[in-house]
């Protein structure tokens, strides 16, 4: 048997229980890679036990957590984040996170992993969603931004590591004077803003995970896919 270090197909499972885990699986495989990438709709613990690492798709937090529970897989998702790679976005972001803010009554299941506070629906409801080019750091092609879609947006409202975390990288900041009309659930100063604010972080790694509080799987651009997998994810099979 091949040890994971010279295996040629890497499997990365999708939290197919709500939400856009189909354009996930689109996106993904349009990835061009020389190790090829076996994708598993991840529904039961049995599914999360194949892969090698997770995308949370964007979704409705609370929605995607309760599901989780009903199939058995909170305790086995949690474990998970604990030893392999993830990427939350949106709902995943939220999930991803250590704390959260803004949440239905009830309070919001969280799977922890990064470090980090957030907010949901910090870019405020439905009709505030918004698009705007991103730069990301890293990414092929990184002078070419990114189109950011954001839809009930989540806000980072803190980095909270302790010193036994591992360091958190900002991959990429939403430039206040993009948001439409400035309207947010936490007013960000078009014209005097922070650069080091947390609320501007859209996108960041620490250690093995990765949180965008946008969706890039509802582009055509497979650029943070490949992120993930070429950052994130290879690294980890090493």
């Amino acid at each position: 048997m091949q040890s994971s270090t010279h295996r040629e197909v890497v499997t990365v499972g999708i939290l197919a229980l709500q939400g856009a885990f189909v354009e996930h699986q689109a996106t993904l495989q349009k990835v061009s890679l020389r190790r090829r990438i076996h994708i598993v709709q991840v529904r039961t613990p049995e599914d999360l036990a194949k892969c090698d690492a997770l995308i949370i798709p964007g979704g409705e937090s609370t929605t995607i957590a309760l599901l989780a529970r009903l199939a058995g897989l909170l305790a086995p998702l949690r474990d998970f984040v604990k030893t392999k790679p993830v990427w939350g976005t949106c709902a995943g972001a939220i999930l991803l996170a250590q704390a959260a803010e803004g949440t239905k009554k009830g309070g919001q299941e969280l799977l922890g992993g990064v470090s980090v506070t957030i907010m949901r629906n910090g870019f405020g409801s439905q009709v505030e969603s918004f698009e705007a080019p991103l730069t990301v750091d890293g990414l092929r092609d990184s002078d070419r931004p990114f189109h950011g879609v954001f839809i009930r947006a989540p806000v980072v409202l803190s980095l909270d590591p302790s010193s036994n975390d591992p360091p958190i990288e900002v991959v990429s900041r939403l430039s206040a004077s993009l948001l439409p009309h400035n309207q947010t659930t936490i007013p960000l100063d078009a014209g005097n803003t922070d650069p080091n604010d947390p609320r501007t972080i859209v996108a960041l790694r620490q250690g093995r995970h990765l949180l965008t509080t946008f969706h890039p799987e509802l582009t055509k651009d497979d650029r943070f896919h490949e992120y993930f997998i070429r950052q994130c994810v290879l690294p980890s099979l090493s």
